[in-house]
């Protein structure tokens, strides 16, 4: 039998799960999430981002708009996004998996990848863990916190493995059971195809997964164009292949502004908030950055584009400073603004960084307005919310900001 080398761990309608769990009188009754709230008396907009079984049982999906998910469940329950307490419910299930097994990476918020090896490598150990990992979230976590687990010899397949049943599966994949098990998948069912790809594969006659798992992997590189193709298929045939860590291209914030923002002067003080919540991420991961690039997508419009380069750096006051310049005639303007996104690119880490001598700037050290930012980032940390500004701007919460 083919070693296992990994267990993937998928939750089940974990959103909803999470607010079912906290809210005793929500379990068994259909609950949405959804990011709009914009009033009082059950005023509800947007679409559903999470849905809970009982909710899907009766047609309810993800995306689906609110009014229409309202219209086919008259009794659906509407919950606004609480991010942050579904990031401790991720927490707290990392730290009860932990008790027993290895956590080897969290894939996403409601995903996570457990290390096989020894004892556990053979396949009814590894399933014995898996069950013990589904108590132990359901002891420590709660009972209403379900999850489908795959055990794979790579994590391609145990993440497939952990896709063929929900909720609260169990599956396995290896060479053994392949391609048979997955052979009533499409191949753009499969993590890492996407429509694009699946348009390639059939032009060069690859129509369904036993094609698919029958392709030399060498092949799989022209058609990927890319060294990844091999890479995937040797994974789909079960070959331990491992994760390559992926090099930092750059930071990003967007927003698709609520009404009340999308006039220009307010989109603007948006842009601000956005641009410093960037650069304290780049800033929190040792990063500088040598160019910033800001979009503004106007109603109806052709939008706006701006970029500057600079000697790379991580002081907030820098960028906003260029960011203030750049659109300062877009600030004063009447446009009807329905996005804004900042990227802060062409990055260094500050270690690595070389010293100008009309600066000044020492190599590999802050600068003394750079640490200045840094000190105001432990400061809004330690407090959980921004005490200290860099001046005017407009938060604008969404769906990962909201606790």
């Amino acid at each position: 039998m083919t070693p296992m080398r990994c267990l993937y761990l998928d939750m089940n309608a974990f959103f909803a799960s999470v607010e079912q769990q906290v809210n005793p009188r929500l379990r068994g009754r259909p609950v949405a999430i959804t990011a709009l709230h914009t009033g009082p008396h059950n005023n509800w907009a947007g679409a559903v981002v999470a849905a809970s079984y009982e909710a899907k049982a009766q047609g309810v999906k993800t995306i689906m708009r609110v009014a229409e998910a309202r219209q086919i469940c008259p009794d659906i329950v509407f919950l606004q996004a609480r991010h942050k307490l579904y990031a401790r419910a991720n927490q707290a299930i990392s730290k009860a998996i932990n008790k027993i097994a290895e956590v080897e990476r969290v894939r996403s918020i409601d995903e996570l990848q457990i290390g096989l090896g020894g004892r556990t490598s053979r396949l009814p150990a590894a399933m014995d863990l898996a069950r013990d990992i589904k108590r132990v979230i359901r002891d420590d976590v709660g009972s209403v916190m379900r999850c489908s687990i795959g055990i794979g010899p790579n994590q391609l397949l145990a993440k497939i493995a952990g896709k063929l049943e929900k909720p609260d599966g169990l599956q396995w994949l290896a060479p053994e059971n392949m391609p048979r098990a997955i052979s009533h998948l499409k191949p753009d069912d499969l993590p890492g195809i996407s429509r694009r790809m699946q348009e390639r594969l059939s032009k060069a006659h690859v129509w369904g997964i036993e094609e698919l798992y029958a392709l030399d992997p060498r092949h799989a590189r022209k058609i990927w164009r890319s060294v990844e193709g091999e890479r995937f298929v040797r994974a789909l045939q079960g070959e331990n292949i491992p994760l390559i860590e992926t090099s930092r291209g750059g930071y990003g914030q967007s927003k698709v502004l609520a009404p009340e923002y999308r006039p220009a002067p307010k989109a603007h003080l948006v842009g601000r908030w956005l641009t410093e919540r960037a650069v304290a991420r780049m800033r929190r991961d040792g990063y500088c950055a040598g160019r910033i690039s800001i979009h503004a997508s106007l109603w109806k419009r052709q939008g706006h584009h701006w970029q500057q380069t600079l000697t790379p750096t991580q002081d907030t006051r820098a960028f906003l400073a260029i960011y203030d310049k750049l659109t300062a005639r877009f600030a004063m303007g009447r446009e009807y603004t329905t996005s804004i996104s900042i990227n802060l690119t062409n990055l260094v880490l500050l270690k690595d960084r070389s010293g100008e001598l009309f600066l000044p700037l020492e190599p590999g050290k802050a600068s003394r307005s750079e640490r200045l930012s840094t000190t105001i980032d432990h400061i809004n940390r330690r407090y959980g919310k921004i005490v200290i500004k860099h001046g005017v701007q407009q938060e604008h919460l969404g769906f990962f900001d909201r606790g």
